[in-house]
């Protein structure tokens, strides 16, 4: 069964992460260590900062799938330590508010010398996460620098600044993709949808996540002509985000921030969206008659990623709703 993951950062790499242990225990004749598992990971976040190329969605998901992620605050690498970036402050270079571990800046270091060696991000990727058995191929959206902005009162600014330094506190009034309309798919991306038997939408932040990932030129198209159904599994649960501050990237496209409405966005595929299933937690399990009504098939179970069980049980949940159809 060859799967492919629409995914953002920290959510995304939590539910890659569980599908690839129901993988593990559940089709034990799949080789989790090729590349039957492929996520394709939003590189809006990306940026330069001190020279140096910053990836956070695709570091978030190699993280993960490592087991080096820092599972307490979310993001980063377990046992940080933040010297360089306490000397960067001391210099008054980068920015102050957003700290970049050591071992994480390792990480940088190697994609940016990769990068200006003339590699492309996505050949970048590949040598860089080939230093871990992480059972999944990792796949950045785009080689081009699509960076997301965020129009505010106060200014436009690259979003890290608008999510990280004001915690999305400045109301959004648009975002911006740029160069978004010029790029190209990653090598990989169109291929890993058109031969996938089952394309999932990870629980990603809609907007900035999975909306620049569909932004790119070629993607939305093969997703609407694949084979394989594609599913969805959504990202807010009883009115409220998971994780992270989607509600406010929601608002400011006039989306409410519930299950029902952001399926609604996504559209049903054979109407032209998205979606030919949508996954929602039990406590709202109520709206699924109205999400059918848009033409997508929908399910209930427990979506909260708690240990390996729980995430596992999600995906097996996720592939179930898949193949019911």
């Amino acid at each position: 069964m060859k799967i492919t993951v629409i995914s953002g950062g920290v959510g995304g790499a939590r539910f890659t992460r569980g599908l690839r242990e129901h993988v593990r225990r559940a089709l034990p004749g799949t080789d989790v260590h090729g590349a039957d598992l492929t996520a394709i990971v939003n590189t809006g976040d990306d940026m330069w900062l001190t020279s140096l190329r910053i990836a956070p969605d695709l570091d978030s998901v190699m993280y993960t799938l490592a087991g080096e992620n820092d599972e307490v605050r979310g993001w980063g690498r377990i046992g940080e330590t933040e010297r360089v970036s306490a000397e960067l402050r001391a210099y008054g270079v980068g920015w102050p508010w957003f700290t970049l571990g050591d071992l994480d800046l390792g990480t940088h270091i190697t994609r940016s010398h990769y990068l200006r060696s003339g590699l492309p991000l996505s050949e970048a990727t590949r040598l860089i996460t080939a230093r871990w058995p992480l059972g999944v191929e990792l796949i950045p959206a785009t080689d081009d620098e699509v960076e997301t902005h965020v129009v505010t009162d106060a200014g436009t600014m690259h979003f890290q600044e608008w999510w990280t330094k004001h915690r999305a506190a400045l109301t959004a009034r648009a975002f911006v993709q740029k160069n978004v309309d010029s790029a190209t798919p990653a090598p990989g991306v169109l291929d890993a949808i058109a031969s996938a038997d089952v394309v999932l939408v990870a629980p990603s932040n809609p907007v900035v996540s999975v909306g620049t990932v569909l932004g790119i030129p070629g993607i939305r198209e093969a997703l609407a002509a694949t084979s394989a159904p594609v599913v969805g599994v959504s990202p807010i649960i009883s009115g409220a985000v998971v994780r992270g501050m989607a509600d406010a990237c929601l608002s400011a496209i006039g989306v409410e921030t519930s299950a029902f409405a952001v399926a609604e966005h996504y559209g049903s595929r054979r109407n032209g969206g998205l979606l030919d299933a949508w996954l929602v937690n039990e406590t709202d399990a109520a709206s699924l008659p109205d999400i059918e009504a848009l033409g997508i098939r929908a399910a209930a179970a427990p979506l909260w990623m708690r240990d390996a069980d729980t995430s596992a049980q999600l995906a097996a949940d996720v592939l179930a709703l898949a193949t019911a159809g």
